[in-house]
């Protein structure tokens, strides 16, 4: 670890959103272009520590815990949304006066970044975003594979779960997602439990999970704005990752029919061109996924 936890708070600073304390921090020359990170789930901005130094070497860097996460508060009874992050987001770069930014988003974090992509393109005075840097994540509902604890703090055994949530627990876990040339040593883990014990944070843990169906309710919104973006996107993919991995590219093609009657006038279209087209796109699809674990 390049920067231990406790020197990574003493770094940074706190402002208010609704009544609560969010955790941020900011480093890099006052002239250079504006990068602002956002985290994953279930731990918090300390994740980018590594890429740290290099990002501030041509950066202004900007990062923060999202409400819920690590440093940050963690009420109970509070309305977690992607949508209230990323308002955060927003008033993060409002208070230090940033006009124009690019984002490296991971994870939940990829979500925050989706609406922050649909926003850029409607009405409001807020930030210009210029572009996007998405690591794995959940950028299609239909492609995330939760693990079995997600999908416990989902369900109505939420609050029992996180109470019963131990360190081995989240080990067993981390070492599922991360690749097997990169697999977390003790001292990791103990970081990720403390970010994510901070401030009692397992109770919020069922509330936090939320994302999961919110990223199904906003589909529309979040896929729209990647096929609207006006600003360069791009996708850094680990393949080995299990929750949003190689399988990301594995494709589904639906067709939109508004009527009954539209669908049986496709249907003997689709069924002359269907085993074609899909035969091509699965030898596509296998070669670049090869050539992706090959290179991992």
């Amino acid at each position: 670890m390049g920067t231990s936890i406790v020197d990574w708070r003493r770094a940074g600073a706190f402002f208010e959103h609704r009544g609560h304390r969010i955790f941020w921090r900011e480093e890099g020359a006052s002239d250079a272009p504006v990068l602002l990170l956002i985290h994953g789930f279930p731990t918090a901005s300390w994740d980018w520590e590594a890429l740290w130094p290099g990002l501030t070497q041509r950066y202004r860097v900007l990062t923060f815990d999202m409400i819920g996460f690590g440093f940050s508060d963690k009420p109970l009874g509070y309305n977690y949304s992607i949508l209230d992050q990323a308002d955060i987001g927003e008033a993060l770069l409002r208070e230090r006066g940033v006009d124009r930014h690019h984002v490296l988003a991971h994870d939940y974090g990829d979500s925050v970044a989706q609406e922050l992509l649909a926003r850029s393109v409607e009405p409001g005075d807020r930030p210009t975003l210029q572009s996007v840097c998405f690591l794995n994540g959940g950028l299609f509902p239909e492609t995330h594979r939760p693990v079995l604890i997600q999908k416990l703090l989902l369900s109505r055994f939420g609050r029992l779960v996180a109470k019963l949530t131990s360190k081995k627990a989240v080990a067993r876990n981390m070492r599922r997602i991360f690749g097997p040339q990169t697999q977390p040593d003790a001292a990791l883990i103990d970081a990720f439990w403390e970010l994510m014990t901070a401030n009692d944070g397992l109770k919020v843990f069922p509330q936090l999970i939320g994302y999961m169906p919110e990223r199904r309710l906003r589909r529309e919104r979040w896929v729209g704005a990647l096929q609207a973006a006006l600003v360069p996107l791009k996708l850094i993919d680990g393949s080995h990752d299990p929750v949003s991995g190689a399988h990301m590219l594995r494709t589904e093609t639906f067709i939109h029919c508004p009527s009954e009657r539209t669908r049986w006038l496709l249907t003997p279209y689709w069924l002359a061109i269907r085993l074609g087209s899909g035969w091509i796109r699965r030898r596509t699809l296998a070669a670049v996924e090869t050539a992706l674990v090959r290179t991992a």
